[in-house]
């Protein structure tokens, strides 16, 4: 029989140790039984918050139908953006049209799970708490949902009621939105810095590009905006954004979504952003401004939210043609002025460091204006300056760089003018890539282009710098067209029987202060000089004025005041007096190519327009402008007046005062007329090609002289010849038709019933001369001579 083993007797532990592990044991129960209730008492909270909150959620429908606020866009004819107006500036873009990586650099930061998760996801806040209280990088726990919610209905307060609001919003949202609904929202809605809300705009914003197109890189660094625009900003920020950068983009090979090698590329790639100095987009600011401006007028502040697409009748090459034609036309005046001094004089410490952040001030407030660059003088001598830019380049000047600004160089020049270390100065570029001082302009100019058959803008400045001066100088600039306006008098005079071959006397007009009823007038021509008789065609292709106030006595100011009328100009800017005949009367420029129009298109009367259409942001048209048919127009002039007028303006460009029109774009079919008002205020070219109709001007906005020397042809008809040489590039000469009622005699066009009898034959070959306002007499009606009879004539006369 087997002895039953004898029982064990189980060590007791001392006392004192039962006490030591009692007590903790208890402690800890009673602190498990306190956070059973916390959590019971919060479980119960949470519940009578979610009763209470839930009847209170905001109607979240109308997300299914996402509209956010979309900038009003204005484009030109062929789709390139001039101008964005509204506070969000976003491209709303549909989810199936945004890159997979960008998507994938977006959910491998902010939402890994985001389609395996039903609105909350619970491993990702259980992932997060532990994060937490292990004391290591602080994590969050927002879905892409609960961040839609947040972003689109509710306030980023952290309170326990927002957060429930949240919670059911982000619920309701998965219930009623397909995860690619509300990744799209996601997309576009999010603020990601500088005024850019979506990716879309955020890619066009910091890389000048679209967003099908960035890169692994590029996407990364965009995922990084949303935690915080302002932190993650590459442009302010850009250690803090590189290392963000970095880190998603191990985040996206974690989750699968790049492989390795992709990742190294990646971090690899170095990051192009787009510079606010970045000249890539289309100057056509007074263009988009004046867009804005009607399509406000139409729609309200509604025009800033809805999304609407603005096509003008702008073609984006010449528009950029234009601005640069224009700038270069005011800077090579600017060239010719005397020296003003620097914008600014500033303290430069010895050190280098100092000084770098001393020329970082200085020129924060001195931005650079287009190729007008600024920088500060850090050395100076009669034979070489040194200056810096904000990048930290160093600029040398010499030899012709300097010579705009030899004034301030002097030993002499006072101390506000005088090129020192410290100075704040304005250089440009060369073609020759060196550098020349220079200085912003004073001056302002306009231009403007229109198709002559339609009225449609082609291109239009309105100023040199529209951030400078945003008065527009096109439409808003009422100035004395000068010898321009010189035209539409011989156009009037050719109904009075004038013919281009009508001979008239160049010589001096005096009328007392009793005629006039002022101060006395005797108006002399530009030069000084007087040439004796000459042909009406001879007359206005070298602009003599007194031959233009003889055409004007004849056909009588009142009948010309009128007849002006017919081509839009105002009667009223434009009194019925014989300075009317030297464009003593105000235009704009606007009106002045609407005018020229009328002899480009055959006599037809358009109107300029802009606006082509309107489209919602889903491209479904709203407006739609279909212009007439040049025919359909309103006739302002017979065919034959603007035929024989077309004549004499070809004359002006082939031998007359704008001959190096047809000599630099070598070709026949080029017309117009320059123009300088009295004591050289106003300086104009207007002119056109049969499809092409444009102006040019300049002048100071308080009128004041723009130089002895100064002239239309010298300063605004290079502007011209400039556009042309773009908008006429492969433009067939065109070759005139002949209209009914014309016929040549001796190489001269007549209308028909002024070749039997000669029309006007001369004025102002009398003996006695008529008063001021009274029509001279004109020698009687003779067949007219053959072209060598009428230069012996002439001959005679000027002999």
């Amino acid at each position: 029989m087997t002895t039953p083993p004898t029982p064990t007797k189980t060590p007791q532990p001392p006392a004192r140790l039962t006490r030591w592990v009692r007590w903790p044991l208890l402690a800890l129960a009673w602190l498990l039984g306190l956070a059973a209730a916390g959590v019971a008492a919060a479980a119960l909270a949470v519940a009578l918050g979610l009763a209470v909150a839930y009847p209170n959620l905001p109607d979240i429908s109308e997300l299914a139908d996402y509209r956010p606020k979309l900038p009003l866009r204005v484009y030109s004819t062929e789709g390139a953006l001039l101008g964005e107006f509204g506070e969000e500036r976003r491209n709303l873009t549909p989810i199936e049209d945004i890159p997979p990586v960008m998507t994938n650099a977006v959910l491998a930061i902010e939402d890994a799970r985001f389609f395996q998760h039903g609105g909350v996801d619970y491993k990702g806040v259980l992932r997060a708490a532990l994060a937490n209280l292990g004391r290591v990088k602080s994590q969050g726990a927002s879905t892409i949902t609960m961040q839609v919610a947040r972003n689109v209905y509710l306030s980023s307060e952290k309170t326990f009621t927002r957060k429930i609001y949240e919670i059911l919003l982000t619920f309701k949202l998965e219930h009623l939105l397909s995860k690619n609904q509300i990744l799209e929202i996601y997309m576009n809605q999010i603020y990601l810095g500088n005024r850019a809300y979506g990716f879309a705009a955020a890619a066009e914003t910091y890389f000048g590009k679209p967003l099908k197109s960035i890169s692994i890189a590029e996407a990364a660094m965009l995922a990084g905006l949303p935690k915080a625009p302002s932190a993650y900003n590459p442009i302010s920020n850009p250690k803090r954004a590189r290392m963000r950068q970095l880190y998603i983009i191990e985040r996206m090979q974690e989750n699968g979504f790049i492989s390795a090698q992709d990742a190294l590329e990646a971090k690899a790639e170095p990051i192009r952003l787009r510079s606010p100095s970045d000249n890539t987009r289309i100057h056509a600011e007074y263009v988009a401004e004046m867009a804005r401006q009607l399509i406000f007028a139409q729609y309200g502040n509604e025009a800033y939210t809805r999304g609407l697409n603005v096509y003008t009748t702008l073609n984006a090459g010449e528009q950029e043609t234009a601005y640069l034609a224009l700038r270069k036309g005011i800077m090579d005046y600017e060239r010719r002025q005397h020296y003003r001094g620097p914008e600014r004089f500033v303290n430069l410490p010895a050190s280098d460091a100092e000084a770098e952040d001393a020329i970082d001030d200085a020129l924060a407030g001195h931005a650079d204006n287009g190729d007008v660059l600024a920088a500060v003088v850090l050395e100076a001598s009669a034979r070489k300056i040194v200056a810096a830019r904000a990048d930290g380049e160093k600029l040398e000047i010499t030899g012709e760089g300097l010579k705009p600004a030899q004034s301030g160089l002097s030993d002499k020049a006072p101390p506000n003018i005088r090129l020192r270390r410290g100075a704040v100065i304005r250089v440009v570029q060369t073609p020759k890539k060196t550098w020349e001082i220079t200085q912003l302009p004073e001056v302002e100019g306009a231009f403007v282009a229109v198709d002559p058959r339609s009225g449609a803008i082609r291109a239009l400045v309105g100023g040199f710098d529209f951030d400078k001066n945003k008065f527009n100088h096109v439409t808003q600039a009422w100035r004395q067209p000068g010898s321009a306006f010189k035209p539409f008098i011989y156009s009037a005079a050719l109904e009075k029987g004038f013919t281009p071959a009508t001979v008239i006397n160049d010589a001096p007009l005096f009328f007392s202060a009793g005629v006039t009823g002022g101060q006395p007038w005797e108006p002399k021509n530009y030069d000084g000089k007087y040439d004796g008789p000459m042909t009406m065609r001879a007359g206005l292709a070298r602009s003599k004025n007194l031959v233009s106030i003889r055409v004007l006595q004849a056909v009588g100011p009142k009948a010309a005041q009128q007849w002006v009328a017919r081509f839009g100009f105002d009667a009223d800017k434009h009194p019925a007096y014989l300075p009317m005949a030297l464009g003593a009367g105000s235009v704009t420029p606007m009106q002045m190519v609407a005018a020229y129009s009328v002899f480009a298109n055959g006599g037809y009367r358009i109107n300029p327009y802009l606006i082509t259409r309107v489209t919602d942001h889903k491209g479904r048209i709203l407006s739609n402008v279909q212009p007439p048919a040049t025919a359909d127009h309103p006739r302002a002039i017979d065919a034959r007046n603007a035929f024989v007028m077309d004549s004499l303006l070809q004359e002006v460009t082939r031998s007359g005062t704008a001959a190096r029109a047809q000599a630099a774009l070598k070709r026949p079919d080029l017309y117009g007329k320059t123009g300088t008002t009295n004591d050289a205020v106003d300086a104009w070219f207007a002119g056109f090609q049969p499809t092409v109709a444009a102006v040019s001007w300049i002048g100071y906005d308080t009128p004041r002289n723009l130089g002895s020397r100064e002239t239309g042809g010298g300063l605004s008809l290079p502007i011209w010849i400039s556009f042309m040489e773009k908008a006429l590039k492969g433009v067939p000469v065109a070759e005139p038709t002949v209209p009914a009622g014309l016929t040549n005699v001796s190489g001269e066009w007549y209308y028909d019933e002024y070749v039997r009898t000669g029309g006007v034959s001369s004025v102002g070959l009398e003996a006695g001369m008529p008063s001021a306002g009274e029509s001279p007499p004109a020698t009687a009606p003779t067949t007219p001579p053959p072209a060598e009879e009428r230069n012996r004539i002439l001959d005679l006369f000027r002999n």
